[in-house]
């Protein structure tokens, strides 16, 4: 999220997260952020493969209750599978989107805290493994841990083809280079004491009443009355500061995006979307 040659839109992948997290496959709630998920739909409303639906919906329940309830229950449990690939309607199809990561395990460590390994059958390693996925994926461990009511541990990768496109891999050999010579050590966010991460989830909150609060968020966007914190706190801001960039033009595009973002308590998110509106505040001025 922090590397200005990489260039992410950490709104998208914000939001794309809690869209996953809804069990949605609607074209229209991505396509809000990033214009071309419409190049990866086979009918303009919808997404084959979209993992959240994958999680929730597709396979005729929701997956995630019962693997949280066997990992709370027994901690020792190694038999929860969560399924994305589904041979019937993925094997030999012909199409736009099938998915890549296919399924996690879900186990506890020594310490009781939840870790994920995700298995990904082919992954590009700019916009897949290193970009999309380290969020949508370990917003997911978290919201695991959230059911079960433990830490968040560790988070594996396994990807069966690791490749990255030439087009996208190119420019960035500056930055492995960089990377290889301590690049950023020292301003990397992370190193930094301010930089707080906010919780997805109040351990105190049911989450039949966290459930409503997201899918009430992404039905109405910003309004009054949301019972848990993260809406209040977090994803409000973040969806009036994108609103506000897409909304205005000239120079009050970027003042005013800046400005709203101050208000986001979470400070990596904030840092990282104020860094992509001020890449482009600053080549605004150049114009």
């Amino acid at each position: 999220m922090f590397h200005p040659e990489r260039d992410c839109n950490p709104f998208f992948h914000f939001f794309e997260s809690l869209w996953m997290l809804a069990g949605r496959n609607d074209l229209a709630f991505p396509e809000h952020f990033v214009k071309r998920m419409r190049t990866f739909s086979d009918d303009g409303e919808t997404l084959h493969g979209a993992y959240g639906h994958r999680w929730r919906v597709h396979f005729g329940f929701d997956q995630l209750p019962p693997i949280a309830l066997a990992l709370k229950e027994n901690p020792d449990d190694r038999r929860n599978v969560l399924q994305m690939w589904d041979a019937e309607v993925d094997l030999a199809r012909v199409g736009k989107d099938v998915p890549c990561n296919t399924q996690c395990y879900f186990t506890r460590d020594a310490d009781g805290a939840l870790d994920m390994t995700v298995c990904n059958r082919s992954n590009d390693v700019v916009w897949g493994a290193y970009g999309a996925n380290a969020v949508h994926f370990s917003y997911l461990q978290e919201y695991v841990a959230y059911l079960i009511g433990c830490p968040v541990g560790r988070y594996w990768q396994i990807s069966n083809n690791f490749h990255g496109y030439l087009d996208t891999i190119n420019p960035l050999s500056m930055l492995r280079d960089q990377v290889a010579d301590g690049y950023r050590k020292e301003t990397c966010p992370y190193s930094m004491s301010w930089v707080k991460p906010f919780p997805l989830a109040n351990p105190d909150t049911p989450p039949e009443i966290w459930q409503q609060d997201l899918n009430l968020f992404l039905e109405e966007g910003p309004i009054i009355g949301f019972r848990e914190p993260f809406f209040r706190k977090v994803a409000t801001p973040l969806w009036m500061a994108h609103e506000a960039f897409k909304r205005n033009s000239g120079e009050e595009r970027y003042t005013t995006t800046l400005e709203i973002l101050q208000q986001c308590r979470a400070t990596d998110w904030r840092r990282a979307c104020e860094e992509w509106v001020q890449r482009r505040y600053d080549k605004w001025k150049l114009r």
